[in-house]
């Protein structure tokens, strides 16, 4: 990276300057003290790095400081500069012409790092219970778990998707109850659910049951012996729903883990044994508690009833150690920010169990609001726009996908549905998308022939089809310093794009991705309009042709193989 170049000349010269005695009282120097910034000011330079803190070290002025400093730099054809206490650098064009062959030479794998400590990591996000629709809550866990995905195994990880399926306890009973209700009303009775709210928590009177009761009837005459098949069968209907909208938004799992499996496997009662045998839990007023608050919870916890039913906790216990024995080195999970108190008890299991807690990292979202007409809407207020499935029908799947990952997980996201829909520069989904479009556009139109519309007469293409491909496959980075003046701010946000993937992947954050594509976006924007790329210098146009590819090329991999939104190459 040219920012890591630039430090790293910096913290070569404070070392000589240091062997030189150049730097007054100061006789040591450690690496990686020193933060790079970008001035706000780019007149200034491309990054600038603030030398002052070296002032209690060699007892004298921050400016005699950095000017020692520069005399041990080799500037080559970068510039530096000094003002009071900071140290300016511009890359040169060699640098910056380096940076476009290396996307060249890479292409998909520009911005993979190289020899990072690669970890088996299992994701675990969504989790739903399969008793109904998903609401736009889940689309937003759907949406940031599989750029988080995408991210990490980009930067080099072995990551395992899994979305828990909550299908153990009261919740299949009150769906097979709930069923029951509406094949009753399919076969004409005059029946509905309580009204009373108490009863009413007792059942799902959501009418997303009205066709799952149409199915059972495709092929049964009526009410079952067992309310147990009617569990079954809306446990499975309701299961393929969700499976089949996550396939329709580019979400997929590697596997799809029962709760129910999890009990009858015996590993729920084989934890608790354990945590028995090791004096980790204990009894009180008939129940089983675990002594959590030794392991940083603030209480304990129950684990099992006093009428011999587990709680949820209990199964979370057994599904992580189960995860860490399936040779996972670390857990993943995005849960909502109501489960913050559930962070620290289920870690506190872990260590008790004899694990290392710091394995299990759990992000923590903030939900989604709807806006409608700069207005928030309260779910349920508006009838056709309850789920995420009603949400993709009325925006899409990449405004959907784009919009969801675009504010930190920390931060309540508002959701505006008319600006997602629209064909502006004001939708950054659209936004981004149309640049990338430009691009491909820019590309065709270099080998393409022009027809005079009144003559019918041809002109030539500026570039046959074969020397752009020569272009592209043979590039020479010597081509682009004819435009770095011009195209400089271009080429330092392509550059830019490496440290992005590193941040995000270390911060397991996926927002800066989208913020990333859209200052790519703008820089590319902007470099278009002060710029004609099409021209009757050959050379120049070669060059500004590679930086048109490069943005291209670094659009298309961020959005399609992180983002996993599509890169049109026509809008």
């Amino acid at each position: 990276m040219i920012k890591d170049y630039f430090i790293n000349e910096i913290e070569n010269a404070i070392e000589l300057a240091i062997k030189e005695n150049k730097l007054g009282a100061m006789t040591e120097f450690k690496r990686g003290s020193l933060n790079p910034e970008r001035p706000k000011n780019s007149d200034f330079g491309d990054y600038a790095v603030n030398v002052s803190s070296l002032a209690r070290f060699a007892k004298i002025a921050p400016p005699q400081i950095a000017n020692s400093i520069l005399e041990y730099i080799n500037k080559e054809d970068n510039e530096y500069t000094v003002i009071g206490g900071f140290i300016n650098f511009k890359a040169g064009k060699k640098l910056l012409s380096d940076l476009v062959e290396e996307i060249f030479t890479r292409k998909k794998d520009f911005g993979k790092p190289e020899n990072i400590e690669a970890e088996k990591i299992i994701l675990e996000y969504v989790s739903a219970n399969p008793t109904g629709p998903f609401h736009i809550g889940h689309g937003r866990w759907a949406a940031m778990g599989s750029v988080l995905a995408n991210l990490l195994k980009f930067y080099g990880h072995d990551v395992y998707q899994e979305f828990y399926i909550n299908d153990a306890g009261s919740q299949i009973q009150k769906l097979g109850n709930s069923l029951a209700i509406r094949i009753r009303q399919e076969l004409g009775e005059d029946v509905d659910f309580p009204t009373d709210e108490i009863e009413r928590k007792n059942y799902y009177p959501g009418e997303y049951l009205i066709p799952v009761a149409k199915k059972y009837l495709e092929t049964h005459n009526g009410l079952p012996d067992d309310i147990q098949e009617l569990c079954d069968f809306a446990k499975e209907y309701e299961e393929k729903v969700q499976r089949d909208l996550l396939d329709k938004f580019k979400v997929h799992f590697d596997n799809f883990y029962s709760e129910l499996s999890l009990h009858k496997s015996g590993k729920v009662e084989e934890c608790v044994n354990k945590l028995k045998a090791s004096g980790k839990i204990y009894q009180k007023d008939g129940a089983d508690w675990f002594r959590s608050s030794d392991y940083g919870d603030d209480q304990d916890r129950v684990i099992k009833k006093a009428d011999g039913s587990n709680t949820y906790l209990t199964a979370d216990i057994a599904y992580h150690i189960d995860k860490l024995e399936r040779g996972f080195d670390r857990m993943i999970n995005i849960w909502g920010a109501d489960h913050h108190g559930y962070v620290a008890r289920v870690k506190a299991s872990i260590e008790a169990l004899g694990y290392d807690p710091n394995k299990l990292e759990v992000l923590l979202g903030q939900l989604v609001n709807l806006v409608i007409d700069g207005n928030e809407v309260r779910m349920g207020k508006r009838k056709n726009m309850v789920t995420l499935e009603d949400l993709i029908d009325e925006v899409g799947v990449d405004a959907t996908r784009f919009w969801m990952s675009m504010r930190n997980i920390d931060t309540t996201l508002d959701f505006d549905i008319e600006l997602a829909k629209k064909s502006t520069d004001e939708n950054p989904v659209f936004y981004v998308q149309y640049a990338h479009a430009r691009a491909c556009s820019i590309l065709r139109n270099v080998i393409a022939e022009k027809i005079n519309t009144e003559t019918g007469e041809k002109t030539p293409a500026p570039m046959s089809e074969a020397e752009l491909n020569g272009l592209i496959k043979n590039f020479n980075a010597g081509m682009v310093i004819p435009t770095i003046d011009t195209a400089r701010q271009l080429i330092l946000k392509l550059e830019e794009y490496k440290s992005v993937i590193k941040n995000s992947a270390e911060s397991r954050q996926v927002y800066t991705i989208c913020r990333y594509v859209q200052e790519l976006a703008s820089e590319f924007h902007s470099f278009y309009n002060a710029n004609r790329v099409i021209s009757d210098d050959k050379e120049m146009m070669k060059a500004r042709i590679a930086l048109v590819w490069s943005v291209k090329t670094v659009l298309h991999n961020a959005l399609e193989d992180i983002l996993a939104v599509t890169a049109p190459e026509r809008m």
